[in-house]
């Protein structure tokens, strides 16, 4: 790989991906599927899919609509919060991404911040992963919210744990209240941390809670 190639950190649609499973939603979340209906391997003039999906299915960014009554949807995100520099941060802990481990970074006002752990890759090896993941706590939200970051993004389906459940909500409103998108289930095994270039650009949807995404990284030198 040179320098000057992208490499695509979204999970792929349309085979067996992960979906989150929420505590009290088992059998109530629709299941993403990729059909295809017309196909020129069978003999068909063309080849069409229908899509099936949940807007937070895959890699997708959360709009403060996610959250908050009258936010700002999908549609209307700038489209410079997720194209430009970003930073990739590794993170040593296993359990959980803390405050003590980002002060030494010096996150910066205006910055892409992407968090890589030990999920990547082994959360996106199952289509419903349940188990322990590494997650940023209700305290480093605000830390990193008051440092007025553009995008915030983590190698798991959503970057809060489930343990209360009540951090979902509270993780989730540090940023979006704040105008912060989040940037969810990308893929950095195979990533080293340092500086790169982001393209991540979610589907136009009106009025949008999310939008899936593909999201690429470029090094920069």
């Amino acid at each position: 790989m040179s320098e000057h190639d992208w490499i695509d950190i979204s999970i792929p649609l349309g085979r067996e991906i992960p979906e989150l499973a929420l505590e009290g939603s088992e059998g109530d979340m629709p299941r993403s599927r990729v059909r295809r209906f017309f196909d020129v391997e069978k003999g068909d003039k063309v080849t069409m899919s229908r899509i099936e999906m949940d807007s937070h299915d895959g890699t997708h960014i959360d709009s403060p609509l996610h959250f908050i009554k009258g936010g700002a949807s999908i549609d209307e995100m700038p489209i410079s919060t997720a194209v430009g520099p970003a930073r990739v941060i590794e993170i040593m802990n296993e359990k959980e991404i803390t405050v003590g481990e980002l002060k030494p970074h010096r996150i910066r006002q205006g910055e892409r911040i992407l968090f890589k752990t030990i999920n990547s890759p082994r959360v996106y090896s199952s289509r419903v992963y349940k188990g322990d993941y590494v997650a940023i706590t209700a305290e480093t939200s605000e830390y990193l919210a008051d440092t007025g970051i553009l995008l915030v993004g983590l190698d798991y389906l959503t970057i809060a744990g489930m343990n209360p459940p009540e951090n979902i909500t509270a993780v989730h409103l540090a940023f979006l209240t704040k105008g912060i998108y989040i940037l969810e289930a990308i893929n950095l095994d195979g990533i080293s941390p340092g500086n790169y270039e982001l393209i991540c650009l979610p589907l136009r949807l009106d009025k949008g809670d999310a939008g899936p995404c593909r999201a690429v990284l470029r090094p920069i030198p």
